[in-house]
């Protein structure tokens, strides 16, 4: 696909920078006139907004390759989310055929597009100027989903986002483990046995590039309280599989975008991501098969460094032990 010349993305937005509520922010500019393959339909999306745990519908739009906000206009987030592509704002080409030539009206489009990154908002009965952008306004450009719609499911086959095997396994399997959590065999978190977390180990003071091992479920438990978080921080189920595994850290976060309230949030304890390492969606009750590849973020006390023996460190996908 190629996305629209500026001219004819600013034809289709609103006052406010956007398209069926769903703003086109200024870290896209880059993108411009440039060809990418779509990687997934955005059919459905987990709510992080709302803060009701699970889907909601999106019409209309999709995901180029792994492209993701960098944050810049946006106060620096660090949140790296995947950029939605309305599909108004893209056509499709031949894979050999001459890219347009760039065209004006882009100064234009960055004037609009930077005006609505912020908005005031009311907050504890306050109004204060927050952050906009496509993760705050998810809830307005969707619609709610309820989980036992299983038209969801068969869309995401339908269109090629998951095999329909694939998808089988997934749901089959989520069958399963809801009988269990039912029994009160089993629980959606990874939990630890104190009510708080008396001790937290050294900090390690990893940076960029480091190889870590993820520690085994029972070294992460003993870092968690009865709530399953280390200092507010959860142990997403999603990240269970990666236990035991081996990779690179990406970055440290240090500030993000809260989704709900458009507030900049300085993170004051240790956060890290890790190459490669994105929810896959295929174990959160209710948003299954979400597309939006979340980095989790992970605590040093749920790693350990490796001694790396590589003469050079490698730029491709992160080893992986499992």
């Amino acid at each position: 696909m190629e996305i629209r010349p500026a001219a004819e993305i600013l034809a289709t937005l609103d006052s406010n920078g956007s398209f069926e509520a769903l703003p086109f922010m200024p870290e896209m500019l880059q993108y411009v006139g440039r060809r990418f393959r779509v990687s997934r339909r955005v059919e459905k999306i987990c709510d992080t907004a709302g803060g009701t745990f699970s889907s909601r519908r999106m019409r209309g739009t999709v995901l180029l390759e792994d492209l993701r906000c960098d944050g810049a206009a946006h106060g620096g987030c660090q949140a790296q989310c995947r950029l939605y592509w309305k599909e108004e704002w893209l056509r499709r080409v031949k894979p050999n055929s001459v890219a347009a030539e760039p065209q004006g009206d882009l100064a234009e489009l960055e004037s609009l597009t930077r005006m609505g990154t912020r908005v005031v908002r009311e907050l504890d009965g306050e109004e204060v100027e927050t952050y906009r952008c496509q993760a705050t306004e998810a809830p307005a450009a969707s619609k709610p989903l309820r989980g036992f719609d299983v038209r969801q499911y068969a869309r995401e086959v339908a269109c090629g986002n998951v095999g329909p095997l694939h998808a089988t396994w997934v749901l089959s399997r989520a069958v399963g483990w809801g009988v269990l959590r039912r029994l009160r065999l089993r629980s959606n978190l990874l939990l630890g046995t104190n009510r708080t977390v008396a001790a937290t180990p050294p900090s390690l003071h990893l940076q960029p590039g480091e190889l870590v091992q993820v520690r085994s479920e029972a070294e992460i438990a003993a870092t968690l309280d009865d709530r399953g978080k280390n200092r507010g921080l959860w142990f997403d189920v999603e990240m269970v599989p990666h236990c035991r595994g081996t990779y690179r850290v990406q970055g440290r976060v240090d500030r993000f975008i809260d989704d709900r309230t458009g507030k900049m949030v300085e993170l004051l304890s240790d956060c890290l991501v890790l190459e490669g390492v994105v929810c896959s969606g295929e174990r959160s009750s209710w948003r299954y098969f979400c597309p939006r590849g979340i980095y989790p973020w992970w605590r040093e006390a749920w790693l350990r460094r490796v001694e790396d023996e590589s003469p050079a460190k490698p730029t491709g996908p992160p080893a992986r032990t499992h």
